[in-house]
């Protein structure tokens, strides 16, 4: 585990990583790095310095990140995500606050996510990072730095999922809303949110073999993906759904919206299932059904920290210990190629403090 030497007793008020370079002699840490420019995936354990980070940013000792399925886009060159490389993946990362950002002082435990993290700047797979100092949350109370990546990038998009479904007037009395892609970050941590709640809560899956996992986080009903995966059908269906949340897209997204209650909605955020979407408006002139898309990467930092403040209280998901399983950085070669295959359950939180 790398040490700074850092104590908030200790650390200078001067800002700016270059500052903190030249009190702190540059130290050595480890980071999983991915070199995207060729045809070939060429990504593993690395040892960087300080010197090799951003020095437009506040440095962040990195304690926790977690594995999204854009850190497998953004880890791959088919992926088309990483805008430099090489590079550090990893679009979330929860840890110490080196140096004051703003109106957060060193010392303080943070999250960063999205922006530019990991996409085209180095992100979460290091024991360091440089961070815009914009681009901050800090920590809200009930929550530690392991949990909040349990939570990370996938769950806060869950988050957002849900608040848009609650702002849309989707009750728990107005009926049972659907969860697809249920097992991946975003659906596991969205049934979980739903549950606590008090939402009777349907989960889609292609993994049977969960249903243990889904039914303890809250799911109420759980039915195979392949029910939502046919093509062709008709324009509208029988009205099942209050509402859903969508994190497949594609054809499971189009088959969705034609079963959603009248005057319900869809909160929309994933593409595994294809990025067209084939359907008609049928759903959206006839039932007033509205589609609601769900972004997480640039949504503005007050915004960001008022949600993350709803994450530590009314919408802490139930069942979040089992949601995260924890790997090193010397696993996360194995668990990219998972998330790409469809293989991962849960969260894979990465403990950038295990040696």
């Amino acid at each position: 585990m790398v040490r700074t030497g850092w104590t908030p007793a200790t650390a200078p008020r001067e800002t700016g990583l270059n500052h903190y370079r030249g009190a702190m002699s540059r130290p050595s840490f480890r980071a999983f790095r991915a070199d995207t420019s060729g045809e070939e995936i060429d990504r593993g354990v690395v040892t960087m310095t300080t010197d090799d980070l951003a020095d437009d940013g506040v440095l962040v000792e990195v304690h926790w990140s977690s594995v999204n399925y854009k850190d497998g886009l953004a880890s791959t060159p088919t992926g088309k995500v990483a805008r430099i490389s090489p590079m550090v993946p990893g679009v979330d990362l929860a840890g110490v606050l080196l140096e004051d950002a703003g109106d957060t002082p060193a010392g303080t435990e943070v999250i960063a996510h999205g922006y530019d993290l990991g996409v085209a700047r180095h992100g979460g797979f290091a024991q360091f990072a440089s961070v815009p100092p914009d681009w901050i949350v800090p920590l809200p109370d009930g929550l530690g730095l392991r949990d909040a990546m349990v939570i990370g990038t996938a769950g806060y998009t869950a988050a957002l999922s849900v608040i848009a479904l609650i702002d849309h007037g989707i009750t728990p009395d107005s009926g049972p809303v659907l969860v697809t892609g249920a097992t991946g970050g975003v659906g596991s941590t969205a049934v979980g949110m739903l549950a606590g709640l008090g939402y009777s809560v349907t989960a889609s899956t292609g993994k049977p073999d969960e249903a243990d996992f889904l039914t303890a986080l809250g799911a109420t009903e759980i039915i195979d993906r392949a029910t939502l995966a046919e093509e062709g059908r008709r324009p509208l269906e029988s009205m099942v759904w209050a509402g859903a949340v969508d994190c497949v897209g594609g054809v499971t997204l189009a088959n969705v919206l034609k079963q959603v209650n009248y005057g319900g909605a869809v909160a929309a955020s994933g593409l595994t299932g294809g990025a067209a979407l084939p359907t008609t408006v049928m759903p959206f002139i006839l039932r007033g059904v509205s589609l609601l898309g769900i972004d997480s990467v640039q949504t503005p930092i007050a915004r960001r920290r008022e949600v993350w403040a709803r994450i530590a209280t009314d919408l802490r998901p139930k069942g979040l210990d089992r949601i995260g399983h924890d790997i090193s950085l010397d696993d996360l070669d194995e668990v990219l190629t998972a998330i790409l295959r469809g293989g991962a359950t849960g969260r894979n939180v990465v403990d950038l403090q295990r040696s």
